[in-house]
C-alpha cells in the first residue's frame, strides 16, 4: 500500500506541475514552464505529454536540438503505452479502488484494457461495415481503381478506423501527432530534410485519418509541402550544379578532340568545324533534356481538384465518378448542402470512396516533380 500511495502522490504532483507549466506557457514564461515540465518528468518520466509540452517550450526558444530529444522520447514512450497501461492495472488500480475509493485512478489504470478492447471491436465493426458496402462491387465508376483488391481496400478501412478510434482518445493521438509534427519541424531546421519529411508524413497520416477537415491537418500539410519543396530545391540545386559541371567537362573534351584532329592536318577544314559545332549542339540538347524534369510547369488537370484547382492531397470519388479534394467536398456538404457540386445529385459523406489510383498518380508526380509542392 505504501508503494501505491507514493506512486499516486507522485502522479498527482506531476499533473499539478504540468498544469503550472501550462499556465506559464500561456503567459509566455517559457523558462518557468520548462522548469515545471522538467519537475513533472522527474516525478513521472513515462508520461509522453510532459515531454511534448516541454518540447513546445523549446520550439518557442528555437532550441531545435532539445525539441528533437524530447519528441523522440515521447514517441518512444508511446510505443510502449499498451504495456505500461497493463502494468498500471496490476500494480495500482484495484488497490486504489478497493481500499481508497479512487475512481479517477481506476479509470486511468484500466485505460489500456479499454483502449485495446474497444479499439479492436471498432476496427472489426467498421471494417465489416466497409466491406459489406463495397466488397464485391465492380467499381464501374472508378475505372482507374480496378487494380485495388478487396484486401487492399479493407486495409485502408482498418487504417482509417484505427486512427479515428485514436482520435476519440484525444490525449494519446494528440500527443503522438504533436510529437511527430514538432520532430519534423525541428529536423527541417537542422537541415535533415529527408528525416524531417518522414516525421511530417507520419503526423499527416495520423491527422488525416482521424479528422481530414481539421485545422491541424491543413497546418501539417502546409509545413509538409514547404519541407518537400525545400528538399526538392536542395536536390535540384545540387543536380543542376552536377549537370553543369559534367556539361562543361564534355564540352572541353570535344574542344580538345577538335584541336587534336585539326593539329594533325594542314589547316582547319570547314567540315571539321561543322562537325564539332554539331557535336556541341547535340550535347547541349542532351543536357537540356536531362534538366527538363527540374523545370516547373503546369500540373495536369486530372491531378487537380475541380473546386480548388490545386493538386490533390486526399482525393475521394463520388458515385457520379467525379473526384474532389476530401476536405473541400466535406466542407461543401456541411456548409452548402448534401449534393454533388458538379452534377447536383444527392450526395452523403458515407458515399465517398478514396480514389487510390489518383492518389498514387499524384504521389508519383510529386516524387518526380518536387516543385509541385510549392504553395502560394
Amino acid at each position: 500500500m505504501a508503494l501505491v500511495e507514493v506512486v499516486s502522490s507522485s502522479a498527482k504532483q506531476a499533473e499539478q506541475l504540468r498544469q503550472d507549466g501550462n499556465t506559464y506557457f500561456k503567459k509566455e514564461r517559457f523558462g518557468a514552464a520548462i522548469d515545471a515540465y522538467t519537475e513533472a518528468i522527474t516525478l513521472c518520466p513515462n508520461v509522453p505529454v510532459y515531454w511534448t509540452n516541454r518540447a513546445l517550450c523549446h520550439r518557442k526558444r528555437n532550441d531545435w536540438n532539445r525539441v528533437v530529444e524530447d519528441c523522440r522520447r515521447a514517441i518512444q514512450l508511446d510505443h510502449s503505452s499498451f504495456k505500461d497501461d497493463f502494468l498500471w492495472v496490476t500494480e495500482e488500480a484495484w488497490f486504489s479502488v478497493l481500499f481508497k475509493g479512487d475512481a479517477p485512478l481506476l479509470i486511468k489504470s484500466i485505460w489500456g484494457i479499454f483502449r485495446l478492447l474497444t479499439g479492436l471491436l471498432l476496427l472489426i465493426s467498421e471494417t465489416v461495415s466497409f466491406l459489406s458496402s463495397h466488397a464485391g462491387c465492380s467499381f464501374a465508376f472508378i475505372p482507374r481503381q480496378a487494380k485495388y483488391s478487396t484486401c487492399e481496400m479493407a486495409a485502408w478501412a482498418l487504417k482509417k478506423s484505427f486512427t479515428r478510434f485514436l482520435m476519440a482518445n484525444k490525449l494519446p493521438l494528440s500527443v503522438i501527432l504533436v510529437a511527430h509534427y514538432m520532430l519534423g519541424l525541428a529536423l527541417q531546421q537542422r537541415h535533415e530534410y529527408t528525416e524531417g519529411v518522414k516525421e511530417l508524413e507520419r503526423a499527416m497520416d495520423l491527422g488525416r485519418g482521424a479528422n481530414p477537415n481539421s485545422y491541424m491537418v491543413e497546418e501539417i500539410w502546409q509545413e509538409l509541402a514547404k519541407a518537400k519543396y525545400l528538399e526538392w530545391e536542395h536536390e535540384s540545386t545540387k543536380h543542376t550544379w552536377e549537370l553543369q559541371t559534367l556539361k562543361e567537362a564534355c564540352e572541353s573534351a570535344l574542344e580538345e578532340k577538335h584541336f587534336l584532329d585539326t593539329s594533325q592536318t594542314e589547316g582547319v577544314s570547314d567540315e571539321a568545324t561543322e562537325a564539332n559545332s554539331a557535336e556541341l549542339e547535340l550535347l547541349g540538347q542532351v543536357f537540356a533534356k536531362a534538366a527538363e524534369d527540374n523545370r516547373p510547369r503546369e500540373v495536369p488537370d486530372y491531378l487537380c481538384c475541380k473546386i480548388t484547382l490545386d493538386i490533390f492531397r486526399d482525393p475521394v470519388i463520388t458515385p457520379s465518378g467525379i473526384t474532389y479534394e476530401r476536405a473541400v467536398l466535406l466542407d461543401h456538404l456541411k456548409q452548402v448542402g448534401e449534393f454533388d457540386p458538379t452534377t447536383r445529385e444527392l450526395l452523403y459523406e458515407s458515399q465517398l470512396i478514396p480514389n487510390l489510383a489518383i492518389k498514387d498518380a499524384v504521389q508519383a508526380f510529386l516524387d518526380k516533380h518536387g516543385w509541385a509542392y510549392k504553395t502560394d
